[in-house]
């Protein structure tokens, strides 16, 4: 993975009690985990790691180089080559895959359905989790924010990634919650054609992924944070309390 790329300005305003702090936040599909946190990053004035996007993006490569995906050891092997380039500006976190920017391919519903197949990989994830721990190793000393630090996101950082993270964070809410914004997200509209196409995202992508890592319950030390009843600015607000009460620079 290419060194993480940022936008160069320095945030507006930055508590230093921030300083060197990582936020690991882990939840199931549609908890609207990768919108807070990159709100939370932003508020906060923290380098952004979207993991998910990482294995999104291991995804289109293998596709785009003609890897199948039942091909356990050539997914692998494709992962490991996987030449990437991801931002961790949370204003503007891009993704470029061997100089293509794949930002918004990578949110297609063909690479949301093939995804899991790289995720239940176990060698894939090794590699992956090898880079996600680079990154947010360099975003506590260095890196593009200065050692701001970072507020990392995905299935597994709060137990396999970062369990040593000051602030660890599932991010939960119902299954009719989580297809409700997916569908909203997707097709711009949750009626019930738009939830019963969505399904498959949601409820069979957590099925897979939950064979090889635990995300739908809170692990010791990690906060559980129900966003079920909550809008976006309220679940924004309730995890900004929860890295206030926990947060300290690592």
């Amino acid at each position: 993975m290419s060194t993480p790329t940022g936008s160069g300005s320095s945030p507006t305003s930055s508590p230093t009690s921030t300083s060197g702090l990582v936020v690991a936040v882990d939840g199931p599909s549609g908890s609207g985990k990768s919108s807070v946190s990159r709100a939370v990053a932003r508020s906060l004035g923290l380098a952004y790691l979207d993991t998910g996007a990482m294995y999104r993006a291991a995804t289109w490569w293998c596709v785009h180089e003609g890897v199948p995906l039942t091909d356990r050891e050539a997914v692998a092997a494709a992962v490991v080559a996987l030449p990437l380039d991801q931002g961790l500006d949370p204003d503007a976190p891009h993704v470029v895959v061997g100089g293509t920017d794949v930002t918004a391919a990578i949110r297609d519903t063909a690479v949301s359905a093939a995804v899991s197949a790289v995720a239940t990989n176990l060698a894939a994830r090794a590699e992956l989790g090898r880079r996600q721990r680079a990154v947010i190793a360099a975003e506590r000393t260095g890196g593009w924010s200065g050692g701001r630090g970072v507020v990392a996101e995905g299935r597994d950082i709060t137990t396999a990634i970062a369990p040593d993270a000051p602030v660890r964070v599932l991010l939960t809410a119902s299954e009719e919650a989580r297809l409700r914004r997916r569908s909203l997200e997707v097709h711009g509209t949750d009626d019930a054609a738009a939830v019963a196409a969505t399904r498959d995202q949601v409820v069979r992508r957590d099925a897979d992924d939950s064979t090889v890592v635990q995300f739908r319950v809170a692990a010791d030390g990690v906060v559980t944070l129900d966003s079920s009843d909550l809008d976006f600015d309220e679940t924004v607000a309730a995890l900004l309390a929860v890295v206030e009460r926990r947060g300290a620079p690592a």
